[in-house]
């Protein structure tokens, strides 16, 4: 009976062996390869410096290769991230440019450095081909010269190399310039709708779900562009504050009611001299012309209604924005941050000199960009404890103002924030200084807290930054009492646009420079 037993287990088993190698095996899943390309620049064509090139985007490094394209900016760690929950997908990254020393401080890209990345990207990308999809991690607001859409002409060449039937999908910064040429060359766009840009990571993510749909088959794209004309310093493009805030919650509004709809606004950047400068509104539907153009005229009608109010606004000069400063230290609402909304370059002294002249104490300023100083610095072998005494600051041109002597203690000089050299120095009664060689818009008060500086010891802020620094300054509720500061004068980073010498942008034709 036992023997019966077993012999009757082992057919069992046998039969089910047999079965099992008899089978054919499932066919693996083939992989679906979608390129990842970071190209992305906000450039301020007015900014003083000389063009931008090749050496000043190389002098971190010369590229991004594959691996850390793939673990770049929010924008791409939003793609890549929504894009791996997808088993069938393959992520390839491709040589891209890393960031410009500098950043947006400096002038027009030169063509020479646009054909040298161009050539670069499109070289890798062909080498990896075939590719089922492309995402595209862009700015927005790029200008290279003799390029005038230099996002379009990326999507333009990208889509020549890859072929019609390649979904292409870019995610942008609200503060882009673009009109309907990008989306004449991809399938789509995703912007930020916040300022600060907290959502980076989500329209990565929006780009990445896009492409897989196109793929498939399950989305086919249909997009309506709308330019209302209107231009906005970007001071003023702040999304805590009614009407921004109002026509982003449009947009958002537009996407809830209906599925399948991304709604996508540009509020520009006009520090660069474009042909499709101020705002614009893309729109995206699936497979509904009607729609997309609906929305696209309400969005653009309800931008030109609130026209008046988006465009307008003033911040105290200087002189009065101390004042202020010195009563609220007097009434305890401290710490103060100021923001010198105006200063591009890095450099302008006007707040510095003037919280001097009216002998504010307890002042943390944070950054001035003198490489000068730092150059003579270094020549020096400066080390904590050192005396300091020279001139900071105030040289790229009248807009920065007059330069500024300093008499205090070195309390360090070192690297710092990807900098080979950066310099602390306190002067008069417990106010510090940090010196950068370009310019840098601190966002965090944590960020100051290094080699032994103690940011909460300190009651004035004064950062170069026009809204993001209201992250770690504002909406935290760090700081008690928030200024955004003006400069005298009319010229690059001031609301007084109109005072540029604009060549290809058309200024005078957008509200509120009409004539």
């Amino acid at each position: 009976m036992k023997n019966k037993t077993l012999r009757y287990l082992l057919s069992i088993a046998l039969a089910f062996i047999f079965q099992s190698c008899s089978q054919p095996k499932a066919p693996e899943t083939e992989k679906l390869k979608i390129a990842v390309i970071r190209y992305q620049h906000e450039t301020c064509t007015f900014c003083p410096g000389g063009d931008t090139e090749i050496a000043d985007w190389t002098k971190n490094k010369d590229f991004l290769n594959e691996e850390e394209v793939l673990k770049a900016d929010s924008y791409v760690k939003g793609f890549v991230h929504t894009a791996e929950q997808y088993i069938d997908v393959d992520l390839v990254g491709i040589k891209s440019p890393d960031d410009v020393f500098g950043g947006s401080s400096r002038s027009w890209n030169s063509k020479e450095s646009f054909e040298h990345f161009m050539t670069m990207i499109l070289n890798d990308l062909k080498s990896k081909m075939p590719v089922q999809g492309v995402y595209l991690a862009l700015h927005g607001a790029m200008a290279v010269r003799d390029v005038p859409r230099p996002e379009a002409e990326i999507a333009k060449r990208v889509r020549e190399l890859v072929g019609e039937d390649v979904p292409i999908a870019g995610s942008f910064d609200l503060h882009g310039n673009e009109d309907e040429e990008f989306l004449k060359w991809s399938d789509a766009a995703f912007v930020t709708k916040r300022y600060p840009h907290y959502d980076a990571f989500i329209q990565g993510g929006r780009s990445a779900n896009f492409i897989y749909r196109a793929i498939k088959g399950n989305y086919k794209a249909t997009t309506a562009t709308r330019k209302p004309p209107v231009v906005t310093a970007t001071v003023l493009q702040w999304t805590g504050q009614t009407p921004s805030m109002d026509i982003m919650e449009r947009a958002r509004r537009w996407e809830a009611r209906l599925p399948d709809t991304y709604v996508s606004v540009f509020y520009g950047f006009p520090w660069s001299d474009v042909p499709d400068i101020g705002a614009t509104v893309h729109v995206i539907t699936n497979n509904d012309q009607h729609l997309a153009d609906s929305i696209a005229d309400d969005m653009a009608e309800y931008i030109w209604r609130v026209r008046e109010e988006f465009a307008g606004g003033s911040y105290p000069m200087p002189v009065d924005a101390v004042k202020q400063t010195v009563e609220a230290i007097k009434n305890g609402n401290t710490p103060v941050a100021l923001g010198d909304h105006s200063d591009r370059p890095g450099d302008a002294t006007w707040i510095l000199k003037e919280l001097i002249d009216q002998k504010v104490e307890g002042v943390l300023y944070a950054t001035l960009r003198d490489e000068r100083v730092l150059d003579k610095l270094k020549a020096e072998n400066a080390k904590p404890g050192d005396d300091f005494d020279m001139e900071v600051g105030g040289f790229t041109g009248k807009h920065a103002g007059e330069p500024v002597r300093i008499k205090g203690k070195v309390v360090f000089f070192g690297p710092k924030w990807n900098y080979e050299n950066i310099a602390a120095i306190d002067f008069g009664n417990n106010n510090l200084l940090i010196i950068t060689p370009a310019y840098e818009q601190i966002l965090y008060p944590e960020e100051l807290a290094f080699g032994g500086i103690d940011p909460d010891k300190y009651q004035v802020f004064v950062v170069k930054s026009r809204v993001h620094f209201r992250r770690g300054f504002d909406e935290t509720g760090y700081a008690k009492t928030i200024l955004v500061v003006d400069a005298p004068g009319s010229w690059v980073g001031t609301t007084r646009l109109d005072a540029l010498d604009y060549q290809y942008g058309p200024i005078n034709k957008l509200y509120p420079f009409d004539k």
